[in-house]
């Protein structure tokens, strides 16, 4: 399919669209875009384990339908506080952990915090809160 043209978006979704049929953790798709979450909390040390098998699915699914990801591009955040910060996987190649990454066009950190979303919405979230912006 060329670039910039209609059916490219509709038929990839298409293509991809088994991609997710046999993962136990959430996965989002958008475009050529692919997350997989799982919540890994003290409580349920496994989900850790069933997040890496899921990636190892998605692997063996890229393999089977020769879409590779490019591992390099892959990473880990991590989100709240009390996070264990597992290690992660693909293939012999470990993930790097980021702490803010730029997502869709919006940067995203692990602390979610507003300030370091955009200096303005930090006045904004300030100012709600009843302090002065500086």
């Amino acid at each position: 399919m060329p670039q910039g043209s209609v059916l490219g978006p509709i038929l990839f979704l298409i293509f991809i669209n088994d991609l997710d049929s046999s993962l136990v953790s959430s996965v989002f798709k958008f475009a050529d875009d692919t997350k997989l979450v799982g919540k890994a909390n003290s409580t349920q040390d496994s989900i850790h384990v069933l997040l890496q098998r899921d990636l190892q699915q998605l692997i063996d699914w890229s393999d089977r339908w020769l879409i590779p990801f490019n591992k390099s591009k892959c990473k880990v955040m991590h989100l709240g506080h009390g996070n264990r910060e597992y290690q992660y996987f693909m293939i012999d190649q470990l993930l790097q952990s980021v702490k803010e990454e730029k997502d869709l066009g919006v940067q995203i950190s692990h602390d979610m915090k507003p300030s370091r979303f955009h200096p303005m919405s930090a006045g904004i979230y300030k100012s709600k809160q009843g302090s002065r912006y500086d």
